[in-house]
């Protein structure tokens, strides 16, 4: 094993409301981090199923528990992952909270003092934070001694100048948490820290991060920092995603409230739930299904998805004050080399220009050689991200 022997192992946690992922990660005498293990407990009707994944991602458990909810099944799920260290010390575990808040811009070790306060955040989350915290308080009640660290979606992008947090309200608000925040931090990190590795001169440029997946958006990076994103308030906000409408006309919101009679419990479950890919096209949220389709339904439902992109994009491309390169992450960006070309194609006029058969092949650069502006695909790991925070993080 490269850096030297284990000293011990850090364990990630991501929890929402119908799946936990888990990552188990080798702590080496180098300081280095090495996959171990990674895994999820999904909801499987009325039990859970668990998966387990060895560093190569070859399947090495796949069960179902009979719990049906998360807290119930904690105890055990933390039994099979000590069987699963192998003697490996557990020396701390983080865990990815969507929302921090303005208050909290970095990661911190959990007290009680902070779980309290970041009960008191859930409003702005509704539909995250709670699952978030949950696995918190069990360990914290179940494993008192652990050390636990809690990463936050949003530290990412507190370097966002204050013009682009504001919203156009009487500024009341401002100190009553309205404002814009961004979402995906962690994965926009890890992105960005990778890019310092790959190509140190991108790293230092201007950069459009594009993390396309079930939940989609984009990033402004400007010498590796967020200057602005497409999510602003709550991760509902932006481009079209599976479920989840993207930005909207409040005008619209206020309309289907008053005339068709929605309850504020109705239209959340609308936005969240029942827009995106999946009310436009009628018939998925996956987008290979629905690039599988030949219902016309489908086709629009990507052609919408390609054109909020593209108008993002080329918003944040006039705040870099131009462009020096395009990265795609997360499940579509990575994995739909269809989608990729048809949003490069689209922002031809910034001069950039797409290697088609590299495209195709998934290289990790994808931009001809006379793009004025570089194309990669980065596969993001916010799990390694979050495993690096616990590493980073002094002590209390």
């Amino acid at each position: 094993m490269s850096g030297g022997p284990t000293v011990g192992a850090i364990l990630t946690l991501n929890a929402g409301s119908s799946s936990l992922k888990l990552a188990i990660f080798d702590l080496v005498a180098s300081g280095a981090l090495l996959p171990w293990r990674r895994g999820e407990l999904r909801q499987d009707g009325a039990a859970q199923r668990f998966r387990l994944r060895d560093a190569d991602g070859v399947t090495i458990v796949n069960e179902v528990w009979s719990e049906a909810r998360f807290d119930a099944s904690l105890g055990h799920l933390l039994a099979r992952i000590d069987g699963e260290l192998a003697g490996r010390r557990l020396i701390g575990i983080g865990h990815r909270v969507v929302h921090g808040g303005a208050g909290h811009r970095m990661p911190e070790e959990v007290t009680p003092e902070l779980l309290a306060l970041l009960g008191e955040l859930a409003e702005l989350a509704p539909l995250h934070v709670p699952h978030n915290l949950a696995p918190i308080r069990e360990i914290a009640l179940a494993r008192p001694d652990m050390r636990q660290v809690v990463c936050f979606d949003t530290a990412f992008h507190r370097t966002i100048p204050t013009v682009a947090t504001r919203f156009a309200l009487p500024r009341e608000f401002e100190s009553r948490g309205i404002r814009r925040y961004g979402f995906h931090g962690l994965s926009y990190e890890y992105v960005a820290r990778r890019l310092a590795v790959l190509s140190p001169r991108l790293y230092a440029g201007r950069v459009i991060a594009a993390h396309l997946g079930n939940g989609a958006s984009l990033c402004a990076l400007k010498g590796g920092e967020s200057i602005d994103t497409t999510m602003g308030f709550t991760a509902l906000d932006g481009l079209v995603m599976g479920t989840r409408c993207g930005a909207l006309d409040p005008g619209a919101l206020l309309h289907l409230m008053r005339w068709e009679g929605l309850s504020v419990d109705e239209a959340e479950r609308l936005l969240y739930t029942r827009s995106g890919l999946l009310g436009l096209s009628g018939i998925s949220n996956d987008m290979r299904v629905l690039l599988e389709s030949g219902e016309p339904a489908a086709a629009e439902a990507v052609d919408v998805f390609i054109h909020r992109i593209v108008r993002e994009a080329g918003a944040l491309a006039s705040i870099l004050g131009g462009l020096d390169g395009l990265v795609f992450t997360a499940g579509i960006g990575e994995n739909a080399p269809e989608i990729r070309a048809r949003v490069c194609e689209r922002l031809g006029w910034l001069g950039l220009r797409l290697d088609e058969t590299a495209n195709a092949d998934g290289a990790e650069i994808i931009s001809a050689p006379d793009s004025a502006v570089e194309v990669r695909v980065i596969a993001t790991d916010e799990e390694a991200m979050i495993a690096e925070h616990v590493r980073d993080l002094p002590a209390a």
